[in-house]
């Protein structure tokens, strides 16, 4: 939020977010065993947590972008890229169709094609066991307070919720495969085995799950520890097609603009791309890498271990919380200086 305050949209991103007030993590018997408070966000860290819908994200960041003069096309699939040319960079179209420029920045997501073709040798991404769902609903009987998000360490699978003012329930749902291919994707059959997985969580749940129109997913999770470089030649890569982090550490959207103001900061005072991009990742490769392990610990932490580890989760997350909410705080403060020279 404080990168697009630089940039004058977060206006646009308040409008269509809400804020979040804090964090309650409860057991399978809908027990609260812990919480994190973050309620003074605004005047510790200059912003406060948003949730946004991720479409609307995209959006409000495209209309802002063709306001200040940006020209975007869709349904333009990349199919090459060509860097015979030492002073320029070619992408090239399935329609038929080329752009030529100085540089070719890959934010392409954590399947990048642009990965695939300008560091062919890079490390793809790893599966996390975590096989996600979510959906959008209306149940006014779910015991949720609007602006906190509700993590519920089930039986069998993982859920967090997030109820807005308006009434409209965010929710997710993690639990573990083996073999993610072989889940169904029939969506009568895909609720079925959800609201199974939940049998013994609290009622509240199967009520969200059942009050959903439209499941989402199955989404496989994964991520992306370390690559070995980011960039090659007048290539560079950022956000998921660099450091790709799964959900748990709710930080994968803000990583990636982060990204997009140190890249143009650095273009902007070096003398040549691939100074720029050297100097780049050394500026953002220590912190993004930090919250990928991170998040892949909070994943871990969903994982069931039966009665023995819900009894000892359940007396040791407060101590854990207080190391997540440590973790939190040194995210949450991290600042990029536009003036700041970076090359």
């Amino acid at each position: 939020m404080n990168v697009l305050a630089e940039l004058g949209v977060h206006a646009e991103v308040e409008a269509i977010g809400v804020p979040c007030h804090g964090f309650e993590f409860r057991n399978a018997r809908g027990q609260s065993i812990g919480a994190i408070d973050r309620r003074g966000d605004a005047s510790q860290f200059g912003a406060r947590l948003q949730m946004v819908r991720r479409a609307r994200l995209h959006q409000a960041f495209t209309e802002a972008a063709v306001a200040r003069g940006a020209r975007v096309c869709f349904g333009r699939e990349l199919v090459d890229v060509d860097r015979r040319d030492p002073a320029a960079i070619v992408a090239r179209f399935a329609d038929g169709s080329e752009e030529r420029g100085d540089v070719l920045i890959g934010c392409d997501g954590i399947r990048s094609l642009t990965r695939q073709l300008a560091l062919p040798d890079a490390p793809g991404p790893a599966y996390s066991g975590l096989l996600d769902f979510g959906g959008f609903a209306r149940c006014p009987s779910a015991p949720l307070e609007a602006g906190t998000t509700v993590m519920v360490f089930g039986r069998r699978a993982f859920l967090g919720a997030f109820k807005t003012p308006a009434g409209e329930v965010w929710w997710f749902h993690n639990s573990g495969e083996k073999k993610p291919e072989h889940v169904a994707r029939d969506p009568a059959a895909t609720r079925a085995r959800i609201l199974e997985l939940h049998r013994d969580d609290p009622a509240w749940i199967r009520d969200v799950i059942e009050s959903t129109p439209a499941l989402l997913g199955p989404f496989a999770l994964h991520d992306i520890l370390s690559m070995p470089r980011w960039h090659a030649g007048r290539v560079c890569l950022i956000g998921d097609a660099a450091h790709a982090t799964t959900p748990s550490a709710g930080q994968g959207a803000s990583m990636a603009i982060e990204d997009a103001m140190v890249l143009a900061q650095c273009l902007r005072d070096a003398d040549e791309p691939e100074r720029a991009f050297a100097a780049f990742e050394r500026a953002r490769r220590g912190r993004v890498e930090e919250i990928v392990r991170q998040s892949r610990r909070n994943g871990s932490g969903k994982a069931v271990s039966g009665p023995v580890g819900e009894w000892f989760r359940d007396r040791m997350l407060p101590f854990f919380l207080r190391l997540g909410a440590r973790a939190q705080h040194r995210q949450y403060a991290h600042r990029i200086e536009w003036q700041q020279p970076m090359a």
